[in-house]
C-alpha cells in the first residue's frame, strides 16, 4: 500500500465509489457483485484501485469475511452522501429514460404492478411494456431491455437470469374434449404425462419435452408458436395444456376448463438480461432491485 502523501485521487470514478460502498453494505464480495452485475474479481480489483489511489486500506479482509478499517468506515459516510447526490441529480433528467419489459402473455400479478410502481417511483425513469411472442428473442434483438421469462427452459449463454418467484402449474382442457384419459379426470397427474396429448407454445411456454427426462413425457405434441395459438388449441380439444395457476385467474374463455394438477414441479418466474446491453447499468440494477422486492413482498403475502 502506498504511504499517504504518495497518494493520488486523480482516477478516483464513480465506480470505485459504488464498488467500495456495495462491498461495505454487503460486507461481500461475492453478494456485492451480484449487486453490481460484475464479476468478483473485477470488483475486488475496483477496490483495490481505490485503496491504492487513496493510499489507506479502507476494508479489511480474512477468512471470516470482510470488515471496515475506521478509516473505511468514515469514508463510507461521506461515499455514500456523495452517490446519494450524484443519484439525485440523475433522476431529474430520468423523466425521459424509458426501460422496455419485454413479457409474452399475462404478467404476473401483484408483482408487475408492485414492482414498476417501486422503479417509478424510485428512478424517476418509466416502465414501456412490449409484448412480444418470444421476449427472450426480442431481447437478443435489443428489442427489449429486459424480459420476464416463466419455465425453465434454457436462456443462453449470452443472457443473465434473476430468479423472482416460483409459480404452481394447473392443467386446462376444452369444455368439448371427449377423448383420452385426460378429457373426464377430475385432476390430472403429472406422472401420467406419457398418456397426454400436451399443447406446446414453442416460443414461450412454460411446459413442454424440456421438463422431463428423455422419453418421460407425453408422447404425443401440438406445437404452436405463441400465446394466442395455445390458446385456442387448447379450447378446440386437440390436447392439455399446462400453465401457471395466474391462468386460471387472469383467462376468461368459454371453451376452457381449469382442471388441478398433481405432482407437478413448481414453474420458475425469471428476469433475462444481456450484460452489455446499450441500456445503463444503474437504471437496470434499480429495475432488478425494485423486482426482487416486490417478489419478497408477494411471497410474504402468499400471492405468488
Amino acid at each position: 500500500m502506498s504511504a499517504p502523501g504518495a497518494a493520488s485521487t486523480s482516477g478516483i470514478e464513480l465506480r470505485h465509489l459504488r464498488a467500495f460502498a456495495a462491498v461495505a453494505r454487503r460486507r461481500s464480495f461475492t453478494q456485492a457483485a451480484e449487486e453490481l452485475l460484475i464479476t468478483q474479481p473485477a470488483l475486488s480489483r475496483t477496490v483495490a484501485q481505490l485503496e491504492t489511489s487513496l493510499g489507506v486500506r479502507l476494508l479489511d479482509r480474512s477468512s471470516r469475511g470482510v470488515a471496515l478499517t475506521d478509516t473505511g468506515a468514515e469514508f463510507l459516510l461521506h461515499t455514500e452522501r456523495t452517490l446519494a447526490a450524484f443519484d439525485a441529480a440523475l433522476a431529474a433528467a430520468r423523466h425521459e429514460l424509458t426501460l422496455r419489459l419485454g413479457f409474452s402473455w399475462l404478467l404476473p400479478d401483484p408483482w408487475a404492478q408492485r414492482a414498476i410502481a417501486r422503479f417509478e417511483r424510485d428512478s424517476g425513469a418509466r416502465i414501456e411494456l412490449v409484448r412480444c411472442d418470444s421476449p427472450l428473442d426480442d431481447l437478443d434483438r435489443q428489442g427489449v431491455d429486459v424480459a420476464l421469462v416463466r419455465g425453465g427452459r434454457p436462456v443462453g449463454t449470452a443472457v443473465r437470469t434473476v430468479h423472482l418467484y416460483d409459480e404452481q402449474r394447473v392443467a386446462v382442457r376444452g369444455r368439448e374434449e371427449s377423448e383420452g384419459p385426460e378429457a373426464t379426470a377430475d385432476a390430472v397427474r403429472w406422472q401420467d404425462a406419457h398418456e397426454w396429448t400436451l399443447v406446446v407454445n414453442t416460443a414461450s411456454g412454460t411446459t413442454g419435452p424440456w421438463c422431463w427426462p428423455d422419453g418421460d413425457g407425453p408422447h404425443r405434441y401440438v406445437e404452436t408458436a405463441n400465446f394466442d395459438e395455445w390458446l385456442e388449441s387448447v379450447a378446440a380439444g386437440r390436447g392439455l395444456g399446462i400453465v401457471p395457476d395466474v391462468a386460471e385467474r387472469r383467462i376468461h374463455h368459454p371453451a376452457l376448463r381449469f382442471v388441478p394438477l398433481t405432482g407437478a414441479p413448481p414453474s420458475p418466474v425469471r428476469l433475462a438480461y444481456r450484460p452489455d446491453a446499450k441500456t445503463g447499468s444503474a437504471l437496470l440494477r434499480s429495475f432488478l432491485d425494485a423486482a426482487l422486492r416486490a417478489a419478497a413482498t408477494c411471497t410474504h403475502a402468499g400471492q405468488a
